[in-house]
């Protein structure tokens, strides 16, 4: 392991891991469900296009929906089965809503699609080319967000770090670390496969040093590789530092600029299980149709961690974690810092669930009643993203929502930490969610409000413009009238002054001397 002087984020909180419970076993596995509801979004960007109708028999892997835009991902079958509706289904997300959904009736066949062929030798391969076969997997980031990974190996040339990341902050989840002990060398050949492709130098994969086992298996399967490009860094676990701003800080001092990206400065974060549903997409041609969840918490009996396939109902992961207990009483999606509850656990896993947590009213606690704001300014001393949370809050509270952006309230990360300092306990992470859903609101708003002015003055300058060149015409034709009159006049002149002059010869010669034969 090289170690390399490291950095520190500002702020952040020391957490209790509470891992030990779901990292005692190995990565389990559970039966394909009788039904797969598989959402149309399940990534950042525009919800997938259906590419198959009810009726129709699908395959294990098969594309059943298609990007929308470049910012989009595929859909796959998770098993073989039928096409019974495409319709609105509840989905995990925090607004309680529903979405379009595929449903498909497995047939317990599991029976695989081959149109994707596997690819042992990927070195021939150019970044385009790779990209293209890792969007075809519909692969995005397995760390939460769900950001489409073929478009962030399109960041562009000049990137001198990839970075790996492996420290999962959030309080209860531990899939990556489970990954990380049971299947470190599919995490190397994804870094390879994405080093390939971005044509970057080297790979640090950053993990926490309270992770000893993790540790010591991805150091065992680095020495297997044999690959200078690959190294493992052990960070200090503290919270949120699995953001990537946060990270990249760590590791080498320098920080993502406001509004900017890691790519702006030179570095580029995927997490780890990304990089191993890379390899499986590259190597094995077998797209994005399964995850690793951690399943936790003092309401589930057997907490551990599983291979599940997407669109599997979460009642399937507590039932196969041994069920609940009487202490259940909530239901999150995510860890306790950044999840958000769920409504049921007839919900689907989605491609960004990596935790359920099964929680106890002991493991939250209703909020204590919300106090005045003291201005303590504890908020700002443990903010990861260096903001003003008190100005964010005092802006947010009374709708006053313009000066949030010079504030930069779209560079918090959400992480809750301001909460859980605020000795008034005021829920800032919620005003902040609410301030930036208006703000993207009312630029929605304004867009559409400048589209339709643009589209009034241009249909108004096109009826100003026919309405002119319509008058110009006018004017032309009544011009070439004046001058066709003015011809005809001028033509019936000559034809009258020659027949006069023809008159007048005749009448010249009437009144002439007498002929000789007279």
């Amino acid at each position: 392991m090289k170690q390399p002087g490291l950095w520190r984020f500002h702020g952040g909180l020391k957490l209790d891991a509470r891992t030990a419970r779901a990292t005692g076993d190995q990565i389990g596995t559970i039966p394909v469900p009788p039904q797969l509801v598989l959402p149309l979004s399940q990534h950042v960007g525009q919800p997938a296009e259906p590419i198959v109708v009810p009726g129709e028999r699908v395959l294990c892997g098969q594309p059943i929906a298609r990007p929308s835009g470049y910012v989009g991902a595929k859909v796959h079958a998770s098993s073989s089965g039928t096409v019974v509706e495409i319709a609105n289904h509840p989905v995990p997300h925090p607004s309680g809503l529903a979405a379009p959904c595929i449903v498909i009736e497995t047939d317990g066949l599991d029976e695989r699609w081959t149109g994707y062929e596997p690819l042992s030798d990927y070195a021939a391969l150019t970044g385009p080319e790779l990209r293209a076969r890792v969007r075809a997997a519909g692969v995005v980031g397995l760390g939460g967000a769900a950001f489409p990974t073929a478009v962030k190996l399109g960041a562009g040339s000049g990137l001198k770090l990839l970075i790996l990341n492996g420290a999962e902050c959030e309080p209860y989840i531990c899939c990556d670390e489970l990954l990380l002990r049971e299947r470190a060398a599919e995490v190397l050949a994804g870094a390879q496969i994405l080093l390939q492709a971005l044509a970057i130098p080297r790979c640090v994969i950053a993990i926490e040093n309270d992770k000893p086992l993790a540790l010591e298996a991805l150091e065992l399967a680095i020495a297997r590789a044999a690959d200078p490009r690959l190294e493992v860094v052990s960070v200090p676990a503290v919270y949120p530092e699995g953001g990537e701003r946060q990270l990249i800080k760590v590791l080498t001092g320098e920080e993502v600029p406001a509004r900017g990206l890691p790519p702006d400065i030179g570095y580029l974060c995927h997490n780890v299980g990304t990089a191993a549903a890379v390899a499986r997409a590259v190597l094995q041609g077998e797209p994005l149709i399964s995850r690793i969840v951690t399943v936790t918490g003092d309401g589930v009996a057997g907490p551990r961690n599983v291979d599940v396939r997407l669109g599997t109902p979460i009642s399937a992961l507590v039932q196969a974690c041994g069920g609940y207990t009487g202490e259940a009483a909530h239901l999150l999606m995510g860890g306790a810092m950044m999840g958000f509850p769920l409504a049921d656990d007839s919900l689907p896993v989605i491609k960004g669930t990596n935790c359920i947590v099964v929680a106890s009213r002991e493991e939250i606690r209703p909020r204590a009643p919300v106090m005045p704001c003291i201005r303590c300014g504890e908020c700002a001393e443990v903010c990861p993203a260096q903001l003003l949370p008190q100005q964010l809050y005092w802006h947010a509270r009374s709708d006053d929502l313009e000066p949030l952006d010079d504030y930069h309230l779209f560079d918090c990360i959400e992480c809750g930490c301001c909460d859980l300092a605020c000795p008034s306990q005021i829920p800032l992470t919620q005003y902040f969610r609410y301030a930036k859903t208006e703000l993207w609101a009312r630029q929605h708003d304004r867009v559409r409000s400048d589209l339709a002015r643009e589209r009034f003055e241009a249909r108004r300058d096109r009826l100003e413009a026919e309405q002119a060149a319509r008058k110009q015409r006018l004017e032309e034709k009544a011009r070439a009238a004046d001058e066709a009159r003015g011809d005809e006049q001028a033509r019936k002149a000559m034809i009258d002054a020659a027949l006069e002059r023809v008159q007048a010869r005749r009448d010249a010669g009437a009144s002439g001397p007498p002929g000789k034969d007279e």
